[in-house]
C-alpha cells in the first residue's frame, strides 16, 4: 500500500512525471488546467481533480501528478482562471464569487477534454474534489453523463446545488468529525439527501478536522486519516478500470 505521505515524499518521481499546463474549450470559451498522464503513455481512465478554495495551487498539481502515477489521466481545471491566494479571507471571497454557470461549463469542457485524450482508455471519467472542490465534484457528477464516479473530500459550497435526482455516478465521501467548516450533522444531511435521491453513496468520517488530506498544511494534515482515505479512494476508483 502506497500511503499519502509516501506519495508526497516521492518528489523526484513526481518531478520526473510532472504534468503540463493545457487549454481546453468550455462552451465557446477557453479554460486552462493542469494535465498529468500515466508514465510512458500508458492508458487509464480520466479523472477530474478539483481545487480547494485557494485555486489551482501546487498542492493540487501534486495531487494530480499522484493520481497519474496511480494510472489515471488526471486533469485539474483552473476554475479561478489564473487567480490563487494564500489568505483564508480572500479564498472565502473567491469561493463565494465563483461564477457557477461558467464553472458548470468549465467542468463539462474538462470532462470532454479528458475523454478526447488518447491515453484515456477506457473512456470513463471520475471527479474528485477537496473542500470547495468536493461539492463541485458532486456537481460535475450531476452535469456530465459520463462522470461515473465521484469522490468528495469534505466538500462545501453553499451556492452549488447538484441535482442528485439526475446523478448516475457512484459517490464516495470523506469527512472529518472535527471539521470546523463542515459540521458533522451537515455532512450527514448531505449524505442522506443523496441516499433519498437514490444515489449509491458511501461516507466515511475520520477523527480529523477540515483539509486533513492536505499534506502541504501541517496545521491541518492528519497522516493516519489521509492514508486511509487515499487507499479507500484508490479502491473505489479501481472500478473505472474494469
Amino acid at each position: 500500500m502506497v500511503t499519502a505521505r509516501e506519495a508526497h515524499g516521492a518528489r523526484k518521481e513526481r518531478e520526473r512525471m510532472a504534468g503540463k499546463n493545457v487549454e481546453f474549450p468550455a462552451n465557446g470559451k477557453t479554460c486552462k488546467g493542469y494535465l498529468a498522464v500515466p508514465e510512458g503513455g500508458a492508458k487509464g481512465p480520466g479523472l477530474l481533480v478539483i481545487q480547494e478554495w485557494w485555486g489551482l495551487v501546487d498542492h493540487i498539481r501534486e495531487v494530480t501528478d499522484r493520481f497519474a502515477q496511480a494510472g489515471y489521466v488526471a486533469l485539474a481545471p483552473d476554475l479561478y482562471h489564473g487567480d490563487t491566494t494564500k489568505s483564508p479571507d480572500e479564498a472565502g471571497r473567491k469561493m463565494m464569487a465563483l461564477d457557477i454557470d461558467q464553472t458548470a461549463k468549465d467542468l463539462v469542457g474538462a470532462a470532454d477534454f479528458l475523454l478526447a485524450q488518447g491515453e484515456c482508455d477506457p473512456k470513463r471519467v471520475a471527479a474528485i474534489g477537496f473542500c470547495m472542490g468536493g461539492q463541485l465534484a458532486l456537481y460535475a457528477g450531476s452535469l456530465h453523463p459520463q462522470v461515473s464516479a465521484v469522490v468528495d473530500f469534505y466538500g462545501i459550497h453553499p451556492e452549488v446545488k447538484p441535482d442528485f435526482d439526475s446523478m448516475k455516478a457512484k459517490v464516495l465521501c470523506h469527512f472529518g468529525k472535527d471539521d470546523g467548516f463542515v459540521a458533522k450533522e451537515d455532512a450527514e444531511a448531505l449524505v442522506k439527501k443523496m441516499e433519498d435521491s437514490g444515489v449509491d453513496v458511501t461516507a466515511h468520517f475520520y477523527d480529523a478536522g477540515h483539509a486533513f488530506f492536505n499534506d502541504s498544511r501541517p496545521d491541518a494534515y492528519d497522516q493516519e486519516s489521509a492514508n486511509q482515505a487515499w487507499q479507500r479512494t484508490i479502491d473505489f476508483l479501481s472500478a473505472l478500470r474494469a
